[in-house]
């Protein structure tokens, strides 16, 4: 009997930087049974097939490095975890999630492989992952597959789940600048920038500064438009009315034509402008009161309807919108017009991902078309142009075209109202001229504005709000980092940790240790157990008092569930003894053991530095992967590679006359005396010394000044008693 299929074993969701890359990815430990013994160039018809199936699979380049490369590999011969990888990527970027690092490795065990994907939503992922393995199977046993089917699935899934566009513009832009970013909400758009004291959050276009008086304001129609009115902002005369025949009663004060709309509601729900009737106020005032808590009539601004983006005091964006029309052909009724005219554009959807919406027949549409004496299915004539929406969507990019002054008031409009981002709502005629010589006035001030118009305008030049939006939150260059040091090794992590833990809390910084002795707060221990876990570490970076912040990272966690941190000031190696790490994890060889705790190295940033074992020759070798600064510490300062460091004026911490020194290329500065630190039994042990060194060796890199050092490590044993 023969077990010609593809198995999961088991999926891993590692979650941060791990062995693989430095984005999540998920790990799938997949056994591919007697299929060992079938390369894909046994199976009669499997290329042709899976080819058709899926034609996209072109572009990816494999180890050939060019288009065609991997399909190529599919007809010489390949082995269905190499297909599954490329196979899910494509279900992926069709899907919408485009790119993305894949690989497929062999373990010790046959048959058994290790493929890892960019998992940009982990619920996508796995799903693409079982899609990619029943399409891989159908073309392998020649039966049809639903290709079309699957990708939908995956699209309604990456919607629902994944960060919508105008919050994705915000964390890539983050992104861009090197600024770290956590999700906050599974499904949600809350998200942290920066970690600890330098984070910032987000919630789509509401920022941390964006505050709930400044939002229930803008909500007011009413009163933001009194608060506008008293620093001398442009409005539209009116007042909030209580009654249809109340609603009359203004639009005749105020002068026809009048516009009519709720007082709180929002995206133009149940607004009507340039109404010129009693019949049509009425209409408008029974549409507009269900949208809202109250109505308002207002004198209406003849021109056109635009949307200001200011973000911090400035104006970044402007679109402007038009009415929408549809022209008869004698055929169609106007609800088929829409469609045919106006639906059918590409760039209109239901998604967040579409800059355009869809234009539906509502009850504000149905009053437009009734004062045209015509209905949804009205037959109009050809050539007749029907109104169907006087408020549409902001699909053209003006804003190279905003007059200074119109730029200047729609800047402090949000300033009054108190809100740092803000979409600024006026009419005008020509945004190129001042507001004053043109009747123009601002109509609403908006709290968490729409992004997408802006990134994908129907017309015009895509702006970078979301850049303008990190730039505001970390002005003059800000990382959004605190000191982050990461501790691996065979031994030795958790006294290096806790000691360093010490060492930053005693020069004044808020620090947070998650170890395999607990969570600890500075000397409070908030949580107890192995909690060297990516779970704990997380927690500690969204703890907004957290001012520094030390973690010690097991091979185990590193190669399962990746680490909580994208980069770090400082990456600790204390030694390596493989035998102490294979076996598990499918970790079989000393090769593999480096690859994970190389990966502590590779997240050193370019002004942090890894502190490094000398007498470790791996270390030694792994010192060239740091893009920072190599500080090495040892026991032993007459070692090769510590004469050769200091020769090239770098740092070591050795220890020398029984003694801690600080070296460099100018000398060397005595620390401590070891008979002067309990924990070392006066340089005795060995281990344990080393680890000091460690601990000294990263909070020299940090800053922190040599009193404190010295203080540290010789009260150290004693308050652990």
């Amino acid at each position: 009997m023969t077990n010609k299929d593809i198995i999961f074993r088991e999926i891993r969701h590692l979650r941060g930087p791990s062995m693989w890359t430095y984005r999540p990815v998920l790990e799938a430990i997949v056994d591919i049974g007697d299929l060992e013994d079938c390369p894909s160039n046994t199976i009669p018809g499997y290329y042709e097939r899976l080819k058709a199936m899926l034609p996209s699979l072109y572009e990816h380049r494999c180890s050939y490095g060019e288009p065609g490369g991997f399909l190529r590999r599919v007809e010489e011969g390949t082995w269905p975890a190499h297909i599954l990888e490329h196979v899910t990527l494509e279900l992926q970027n069709l899907a919408g999630l485009p790119g993305g690092f894949g690989k497929a490795r062999e373990t010790s065990e046959r048959g058994v492989y290790k493929v890892i994907v960019r998992a940009w939503e982990e619920q996508v992922t796995r799903a693409a992952l079982h899609e990619a393995r029943e399409l891989i199977m159908a073309a392998m046993e020649d039966r049809p597959f639903d290709v079309d089917a699957a990708v939908e699935r995956l699209a309604d899934l990456a919607d629902s789940r994944c960060l919508g566009p105008s919050t994705a513009s915000i964390v890539d832009a983050a992104d861009d600048r090197d600024i770290p970013y956590i999700r906050l909400l599974e499904t949600g758009n809350l998200v942290q920038l920066g970690y600890g004291a330098a984070m910032r959050r987000i919630w789509t276009a509401e920022t941390d500064r964006t505050s709930a008086i400044a939002e229930g304001i803008s909500r007011d129609k009413d009163l933001t438009k009194s608060l506008l009115q008293s620093c001398g902002v442009p409005v539209p005369e009116g007042r909030e009315v209580d009654s249809a025949e109340d609603a009359w009663d203004a639009a005749e004060d105020i002068g026809l034509p009048v516009c009519v709309k709720p007082i709180d509601g929002n995206h133009g729900r149940g607004v009507f402008i340039d109404i010129h009737s009693r019949e049509d106020v009425e209409m408008a005032y029974g549409v507009a009161v269900d949208e809202g808590s109250g109505v308002l009539v207002e004198r209406s601004i003849p021109g056109s309807e635009h949307r200001l983006l200011v973000i911090g005091g400035k104006l970044v964006a402007a679109n402007r919108g038009d009415v929408v029309k549809v022209t008869g052909d004698g055929q169609h009724t106007v609800r088929e017009l829409i469609d045919i005219q106006i639906n059918s554009d590409p760039r209109r959807g239901p998604s967040e991902s579409h800059p355009l919406s869809n234009i539906r027949i509502d009850s504000a549409a149905r009053i437009e078309l009734s004062r045209q004496k015509l209905d949804a299915e009205s037959v109009p004539a050809d050539g007749r142009e029907v109104l169907i929406q006087r408020n549409a969507n902001h699909e053209f990019d003006v804003t190279d075209e905003v007059h200074p002054e119109t730029a200047e008031i729609a800047a402090l409009a949000a300033r009054i109202v108190g809100l740092d981002i803000a979409g600024i709502d006026l009419v005008c005629e020509d945004i190129s001229k001042p507001l004053a010589a043109q009747g123009g006035a601002i109509v609403e001030v908006n709290a968490g504005p729409g992004l997408l118009m802006h990134l994908k305008p129907g017309v015009g030049k895509p702006r970078p709000v979301g850049q303008a939006i990190v730039d505001h939150l970390f002005p003059n260059g800000n990382s959004g980092r605190i000191p982050v040091v990461g501790i691996t090794g065979s031994y030795g992590k958790t006294t290096v940790g806790e000691l360093l833990a010490r060492l930053l809390t005693l020069s004044g910084k808020h620090t947070g240790l998650a170890c395999s002795k607990g969570v600890f707060f500075d000397r409070r221990q908030s949580e107890k157990g192995d909690c060297a876990r990516w779970e704990y570490a997380n927690r500690i970076l969204m703890n907004r008092a957290i001012e520094a912040a030390v973690f010690e990272n097991g091979t185990d966690t590193i190669a399962t569930e990746g680490l909580a941190y994208d980069r770090c000031q400082v990456g600790i190696i204390t030694n390596i003894e493989a035998s102490r790490h294979t076996g598990r994890n499918y970790i079989d060889t000393p090769g593999q053991v480096y690859n994970v705790m190389r990966t502590q190295v590779d997240l050193v940033l370019k002004n942090g530095a890894a502190v490094l074992n000398a007498r470790e020759p791996d270390l030694v070798e792994m010192a060239e992967l740091c893009d920072g600064e190599v500080i090495y510490f040892a026991y032993d300062p007459s070692l090769a590679v510590i004469t050769e460091h200091l020769e090239k004026d770098r740092r070591a911490v050795i220890v020398r006359y029984g003694q801690i020194m600080l070296a460099c290329a100018e000398g060397e500065i005595s620390l401590a005396k070891l008979k002067d630190v309990p924990i070392t039994d006066g340089g005795k042990d060995v281990a344990q010394t080393e680890n000091v060194l460690a601990a000294v060796a990263a909070a020299w890199a940090l800053g922190v000044s040599q009193d404190v050092m010295r203080t540290g490590i010789e009260t150290y044993f004693i308050e652990q008693q």
